[in-house]
């Protein structure tokens, strides 16, 4: 027990003295005494969650008919692309109706080729054996490409995790705020942003899909047919966002947002609010080659499936640049430019549940979760000193340094402390002290047995570390789960609770190990009374 080496004191030393520092300015933030910390010093502080600093919720569900459409679109592109390729196959109109594609092949003898083609373009799912696309030939000159369950579920999947992204994105371009955005199941986003209490700009920040799109006007559609919504084969109506109304456009997008690699919002020579966009390489090279081909002839800016405008193209525009001009406010011209700047929502999210906790109820929640914890750590404290006595005194000062690490660790790992988390706070304060009477109690028995007051504290210490392991690991195995699988307030009590329980081992089997030899190396007692 008297072995205990300078290195080992110097490294609990020094990891215990780097819990404090790294824990003071979560302790001290929102205080008057956070303005005097020093700049030099860790500034690592613990984000409050939702129930705790208020904010707003949204649930958001992925739009399945939408997600589908815009697959079928995307496939659509991808055929006609592959077919014009040498040596070129001659098809009709290709058809999405029914949530299948299929197209007519000219030429009897090229639809082996086309088929071939098409299963080409058509990708396996894992280690599944299925592809995403089944393709069929009908009445030997069609062909029809229908998508597969285990395709859908797959691109609904990949959805998900790019729309998260953008999500987050949206909600914090600079990503400097603590907000949470994960995927529940296959087709749900959880949001939470702390501090914000107005959920409808949140709403329509996210809800809007930003799907740019550049496309040719179809001069050759009838103006009655369109305003009723028919349109020539190849061509689709949209409504004008402004003045009402309807236009047919050519279905095959010139460019798409896809492209972009900036958007900003700018005035134009008029003063007008209007958003700058820029085109990557590709993209700047398909428009430049679209404006060419097509001078005098009027393109629509599509947003959404709405018409902003459909300007002519007065001369072929090369350089990447464009404007996108419309009846915007200063505001919505910067939330556009940053929904385009984020990229496209490859699905449609719609609000499903929406909640807003105000700052005062976090407030209120954070002061009875502060009174709870100090009860429940006086009343460990209490018992322990009641109990053990001056071992009691080392449990003591290890409980109040395991609540200094788990503050430091949450705060290295920029944790969010939630009112769940507190709740694992509290039940590590008591667990913390588990190995502590395990470890008092085994040195009063090997004392009962006669033991000399060294060997007892030794035999002690090292027979009830295995039962400490043992439980810990079990508990650090339950957390682990929870927070692997838990979202929310599951996976903050998780993450507290797996903290708690390592550190709480640190403090019990190592500090107070080194309190209690450095104590008796110091006094050297003859009895102990524990």
């Amino acid at each position: 027990m008297l072995e205990f080496p300078k290195w080992k004191i110097w490294l609990v030393s020094i990891v215990v003295a780097a819990g404090v520092l790294l824990s003071i300015p979560s302790l001290i933030g929102g205080t008057p005494a956070a303005a005097s910390w020093p700049k030099w010093l860790p500034q690592y502080k613990i984000n409050l969650g939702l129930d705790l600093a208020g904010g707003s919720h949204l649930l958001l569900e992925a739009d399945a008919q939408d997600a589908l459409k815009t697959r079928l679109q995307a496939k659509e592109d991808e055929v006609a692309t592959e077919l014009r390729r040498d040596p070129k196959i001659d098809i009709g109109d290709i058809s999405t109706a029914g949530g299948r594609l299929s197209f007519l092949v000219r030429d009897p003898t090229q639809v082996d080729a086309a088929v071939e083609r098409m299963r080409r373009l058509s990708q396996p799912i894992a280690l599944t054996g299925n592809r995403d696309w089944d393709v069929q030939v009908v009445d030997s000159t069609r062909i029809v490409l229908t998508p597969t369950a285990s395709g859908t579920a797959q691109a609904l999947k990949d959805a998900m995790g790019v729309a998260r992204d953008v999500v987050r994105r949206r909600i914090d371009p600079g990503g400097t705020k603590e907000i949470t955005v994960v995927t529940e199941g296959g087709s749900r986003i959880l949001v939470e942003v702390p501090g914000v209490e107005d959920p409808e700009a949140l709403k329509k920040l996210i809800g809007q899909t930003a799907r740019l799109e550049f496309k040719l006007v179809d001069l050759s559609a009838n103006p009655q047919d369109v305003q009723q919504g028919r349109a020539p084969p190849g061509s689709q109506v949209l409504p004008m966002l402004e003045g009402g109304g309807y236009i047919a456009v050519k279905r095959r997008v010139m460019v798409s947002g896809d492209q972009l690699t900036s958007a900003s919002q700018s005035f134009d020579q008029d003063g007008r609010p209007d958003i700058n966009i820029k085109f990557n390489t590709a993209g700047a090279r398909r428009f430049g080659r679209a404006t060419q081909e097509n001078v005098g002839k009027p393109f629509a800016i599509v947003l959404d499936d709405k018409v902003l405008s459909a300007p002519n193209i007065n001369e072929p525009i090369l350089g990447g640049n464009a404007q996108i001009s419309g009846s915007f406010t200063v505001q919505s011209a910067h939330d556009l430019a940053v929904s385009l700047a984020s990229g496209k929502l490859p699905v449609k999210l719609n609000v499903i549940e929406e909640r807003t906790v105000s700052a005062e109820l976090g407030q209120d929640s954070i002061h009875k979760g502060v009174i709870a914890s100090l009860v429940a750590t006086v009343g460990v404290m209490l018992f322990m000193l009641i109990t053990y006595g001056r071992f009691g005194v080392y449990a003591n000062i290890a409980l109040v340094v395991n609540a200094f690490l788990i503050l430091a660790v949450m705060a290295m790992f920029n944790a969010t402390l939630t009112l769940p988390g507190i709740a694992g706070f509290i039940l590590t304060i008591g667990a913390a002290v588990d190995a502590n009477v395990l470890i008092n109690e085994r040195i009063r028995e090997e004392i009962r047995r006669g033991r000399r007051l060294i060997d007892a504290v030794e035999t002690g210490y090292r027979e009830a570390m295995r039962a400490i392991y043992d439980a810990n690991v079990t508990h650090v195995i339950s957390a682990a789960i929870m927070a692997y699988f838990g979202s929310g307030p599951v996976r903050g009590f998780a993450v507290v609770l797996m903290i708690g329980v390592v550190s709480s081992v640190f403090t019990a089997v190592y500090f107070t190990r080194m309190l209690v030899a450095l104590w008796i190396r110091r006094t050297r007692p003859r009895a102990l009374h524990i």
